[in-house]
């Protein structure tokens, strides 16, 4: 990969964009890449502004479907790396939150759903937010992705599409991690829990 895109600090966020675009480079359909890539930056110039962050919650939550269930995924985790567990921090399924998983919003939640470009997808995504509007007043609810609140047009598909939603989580948890007097570079300083580079793992032999 680029040198350029090895990240230098804990959380991988660069990295984590360059790997997944490869991967998609490399197993999805054949396509103009350099064009595509271009058409992905372009829109990330224009996105980043409009993902500044608003006050600091005490909780969030990141919602998807189907690649974007795993954006949500990411998401979250760039959240809890980023201000060190401080922001606790949950992902799930469009259709699983629904349920049981819902009991984690309280007040002062953010709640993400990453709005997907498939129909009757997107139909479960818009039922979710309002259905979470009207349920948690004090919580906030947002929509990102194909015509969300913010609008991310997906002409290549949502897993094209999932770096620029982990985006938003990634820019908002540096703010956030600053906002809490964290190194944004290392927020485990001094902890000795997690570092950049796993380390102490034994490996076993394969039994047959």
């Amino acid at each position: 990969l680029p040198d350029a895109t090895h990240d230098a600090g804990f959380a991988m966020t660069s990295s984590f964009s360059t790997m997944l675009l490869t991967a998609l480079a490399l197993f999805d359909a054949p396509c103009d890449l350099p064009s595509r890539m271009t058409t992905l930056a372009n829109q990330l110039d224009d996105l980043l502004p409009k993902f500044a962050a608003g006050p600091r919650p005490d909780r969030v939550v990141y919602v998807g479907a189907g690649p974007l269930a795993f954006a949500a995924r990411e998401a979250a985790l760039k959240v809890m790396e980023l201000s060190a567990g401080q922001i606790p921090a949950l992902w799930d399924s469009t259709l699983g939150f629904r349920h049981g998983p819902k009991a984690f919003v309280a007040d002062k939640t953010d709640i993400t759903v990453f709005t997907s470009p498939n129909t009757p997808t997107s139909r479960y995504d818009a039922d979710l937010a309002a259905e979470l509007r009207t349920q948690f007043p004090c919580a906030s609810v947002e929509t990102i992705g194909a015509g969300g609140d913010i609008n991310i047009a997906m002409p290549f598909g949502a897993a094209w599409a999932a770096p620029l939603c982990v985006a938003s989580a990634q820019v908002r948890g540096v703010v956030w991690s600053h906002n809490l007097g964290l190194n944004v570079d290392d927020p485990f300083s001094g902890q000795s829990t997690l570092s950049r580079v796993v380390s102490g793992v034994k490996l076993y032999p394969v039994v047959s």
